[in-house]
């Protein structure tokens, strides 16, 4: 009798309900891991170019380096706030994309570039005063002058850089991010020749130093933009959107939705930013040593979290496209696939980490060190204690990829206000100060607030993926 139930019709459907949603869910997990892993080694190249200008300006010296270190710092402040608002512009052209609105999708892309000209005006104000706002943090003024030097090379590249973030942010929209990677290697060598020619002065060129590393960056940001113009208007499938086409067309409307959407993930990725600062100050209240373990952790941290963060982007794309076109289990499944991904190589990255925390804390801190061999042993203790939270950063970076796909950015800036302020600041206070755990505790802190965060980020996605609203394309002019 339960052989002949289970041959029933029935019993076949449930089975092949099944297998198709297990197919489509590994089909998904392809998909996803295909456009996060260009999205990732474009940010690794990025980081790389960056590494490339700090070795050359190593060998000028290290009131250079100093200087070029503070220089990064006050324009990373305006960049990550445009970068931010200019995110937007992926979930809303892959929510066109899935909805075949090949219009929006060129209105998307061309608000993109017209709020990098918005947000570049009030940036340039940070690099021409450069020199007054290093010198108002208490630096000398020698350190401020080399800085201000950085500054005007850098400045010029301000606007090529936010543009072509905007047309990598069009490409992943699409399913197509990797020339953005091709673009990015290309531009590591030719950046890493013309800042050694501009700051040495070979050739017969005249020797810039500080000013030469600045400037040529900013001729490898034009550069690689100009590269991405080309292939969006010369190459399938980026041609057939004309995304140049009426350039000079101002759509409020469609400005204001980027603004409202991209604004909460720039005070998101503060507010991040700000935690840990804050948490590094009450490390200085304990120790030097306890400061110095608590940045190296955190280096190791922030690597950890490009991956995920990459996922994040790609599972953002995947969840727009399945809204565009209406498919509420699609968003289901661009979610979930997206989790495994970044659950399975958070694992096994924090289990590398957790594996060697003791090389890995050697590798930052020479022997001759004062302190060496504490701050060895407390870096790799908090690594042991950060290991939770490693893989609750992977968790809440892909839900808020998920959240952006939705375009639902303001409810979780107010999540990682009550996580991060809230409980994880709170608690690292009272465990790092009021008890003996010390830095330990103030890790412990970091972890429940990213805890929170995830927690809260997860139920948020569950709960929108079950009502998403349906999408409708715009009847406004392309």
């Amino acid at each position: 009798m339960r052989k002949t139930a289970e041959k029933t019709p029935a019993s076949r459907s449930r089975r092949l309900a099944k297998w198709v949603a297990g197919r489509q869910l590994t089909d998904e997990l392809a998909a996803t891991a295909t456009l996060a892993t260009p999205i990732a080694l474009t940010q690794l190249g990025q980081i790389a170019m960056m590494a490339t200008d700090l070795a050359w300006i190593g060998h000028i010296g290290t009131e250079a380096m100093a200087a070029a270190a503070l220089a990064g710092m006050i324009l990373s402040v305006g960049v990550t706030f445009a970068a931010g608002v200019i995110s937007a512009v992926g979930p809303l052209a892959a929510q066109a994309c899935g909805a075949a609105d090949g219009a929006l999708v060129r209105r998307s892309v061309r608000m993109g570039l017209w709020v990098a000209i918005v947000l570049w005006a009030p940036i340039m104000v940070l690099p021409l005063q450069g020199e007054q706002i290093v010198l108002a943090l208490g630096h000398e003024p020698a350190i401020a002058r080399l800085a201000q030097q950085y500054l005007f090379g850098l400045a010029w590249g301000i606007l090529p850089a936010l543009w072509f973030l905007a047309i990598r942010n069009f490409m992943a929209a699409v399913n197509c991010p990797t020339p953005a990677l091709w673009i990015t290697l290309a531009a590591i060598p030719t950046n890493a020749v013309l800042a050694y020619l501009l700051i040495t002065g070979q050739f017969g060129l005249p020797q810039l130093d500080l000013f030469g590393a600045g400037l040529a960056t900013s001729l490898v940001n034009s550069a690689t933009f100009l590269a991405g113009i080309w292939f969006v208007t010369q190459c399938r499938p980026y041609r057939d959107y004309q995304v140049l086409r009426y350039l000079w067309r101002f759509d409020w409307p469609l400005m204001r939705q980027l603004i409202v959407i991209g604004t909460p993930v720039s005070v998101a990725i503060f507010m991040e930013s700000g935690l840990f600062s804050a948490t590094a100050l009450l490390m200085g209240v304990i120790s030097t040593t306890a400061v110095a373990a608590h940045q190296i952790a955190f280096q190791v941290a922030t690597a950890l979290f490009m991956i995920p963060f990459c996922i994040g982007m790609a599972v953002s794309v995947r969840v727009g496209h399945a809204l565009g076109r209406n498919d509420l289990s699609g968003i289901w499944r661009a979610g979930a696939a997206a989790m495994l991904l970044g659950i399975l190589i958070a694992a096994i990255a924090t289990i590398a980490v957790v594996g060697t925390r003791f090389e890995i804390a050697e590798l930052f801190v020479g022997q001759s060190a004062t302190n060496a061999d504490a701050t060895i042993k407390l870096t790799a203790t908090l690594l042991l204690v950060g290991a939770s939270f490693f893989m609750t950063d992977a968790v809440h970076s892909i839900a808020a990829g998920g959240l952006r796909g939705l375009k639902d950015t303001r409810v979780p800036l107010l999540f990682a206000g009550i996580a991060y302020w809230l409980i994880g600041l709170s608690v690292s206070y009272v465990l790092g100060l009021k008890t003996d755990l010390g830095a330990v505790g103030i890790w412990i802190g970091l972890s429940i607030g990213k805890a929170v965060y995830a927690a809260l980020l997860v139920l948020r996605l569950q709960l929108l993926a079950d009502r998403a609203p349906i999408a409708s394309t715009s009847d406004a002019p392309a």
